[in-house]
């Protein structure tokens, strides 16, 4: 699979890449993307986790331990668990949350998936996001993964990010909009 430099480039982009071509050689990109998916989940939901793994107090080596200790209870596989560790030990703990979206962004790639980054200011229900997955689908034709996140900032509303077009549908925006055209 070729993957762009740009991806490369970054310090998580490298570390995503390996962990594909190893994923991809173990034939085990499936498996590894639901334990990053399930590792995401578990950092956006426990701040003590999240305080792990974004802590310069926190020793190398400590983080590495606690991350294994928690490996089987947060549900990940054995190729998973020894890349966390990995980062751990190297110290870029802190890039994991960048390192597990573009790893899903090249594992989709290589489904022949596109990602679409969808920010709303209330989680989206199942029925939303099919919908949603449906309409973008049609127009790009393409199958369509959802990356969906929350952001009570923009106030309601949608922004859908798909490769590099965004459509900006955020009360916020309209509201700075409307701001700007009342300036004069």
């Amino acid at each position: 699979m070729e993957t762009s430099g740009g991806i490369r480039a970054s310090l998580a982009g490298r570390y995503a890449s390996a962990l594909f071509d190893l994923a991809r050689d173990e034939r085990q990109i499936d498996v590894v993307s639901q334990s990053l998916e399930r590792l995401k989940s578990a950092l956006a939901e426990s701040p003590e986790l999240k305080a792990l793994v974004g802590s310069p107090l926190v020793s190398r080596a400590d983080a590495a331990k606690a991350l294994s200790a928690a490996a089987p209870s947060l549900g990940l596989d054995p190729l998973s668990t020894n890349f966390v560790g990995v980062l751990a030990r190297n110290g870029r703990l802190r890039q994991i949350a960048e390192v597990i979206r573009i790893f899903m962004s090249l594992a989709a790639e290589h489904r022949g998936e596109t990602t679409a980054e969808v920010v709303s200011a209330r989680p989206l229900d199942d029925d939303q996001l099919a919908a949603l997955r449906s309409q973008l689908g049609a127009r790009v034709g393409r199958d369509i993964r959802i990356d969906a996140r929350v952001d009570p900032s923009i106030l309601g509303g949608i922004v859908v990010r798909l490769g590099s077009q965004m459509i900006d549908a955020s009360i916020r925006t309209k509201l700075n909009t409307l701001a700007l055209a009342m300036k004069g």
